[in-house]
């Protein structure tokens, strides 16, 4: 077997039995279900927040078209709003993106911490609170952003 000329026998033996529990695997399954469900969730809120950021872009990409062509009035202030708003939604995926990576973490983490004997509960409970810290972050951000848009440029 291609492990045995990795890893010494001893390592690779002791690596199988404890990896070949099937109650095992069950139960690093059932640990990590809620940080999965966590990260569906991350998923689904960068799903909207990039949906935003990409009409943003799109607004900025045809104002800045028309600016160039001398077409129409100028649209600066309508500009300076986008780019802003642009800058919130980037810093909201930006934070979503760090809580999915490090929920990812906690979830490696969670499965691995059923096969070995090193205690992992502190750095699982820290990468945790730092998952929900960037969490909490990109939702302000996120929210800043929809106030800005729901504002309008008139209110500005």
């Amino acid at each position: 077997m291609l492990l045995d000329l990795l890893l010494p026998i001893d390592v690779a033996g002791d690596l199988i039995e404890r990896t070949a529990s099937t109650p095992a695997v069950l139960q690093a399954m059932q640990l990590s279900l809620a940080p999965v469900f966590l990260l569906v969730g991350i998923g689904s809120i960068m799903n909207v927040m990039m949906a935003r950021l990409i009409w943003v872009a799109g607004r900025i990409e045809r104002l800045d078209d028309q600016l160039g062509r001398g077409s129409g009035t100028p649209a600066t202030p309508e500009l300076a709003w986008l780019r802003d708003r642009q800058k919130l939604a980037r810093r909201a995926i930006m934070f979503s993106t760090a809580a999915a990576v490090i929920i990812s973490l906690v979830i490696a983490l969670l499965f691995a911490s059923t096969y070995v004997e090193a205690k992992l509960g502190t750095a699982i409970t820290v990468l945790w609170i730092a998952t929900v810290g960037c969490l909490i972050t990109a939702l302000v951000f996120f929210f800043r952003e929809t106030l800005l848009a729901s504002r309008g440029l008139e209110e500005r």
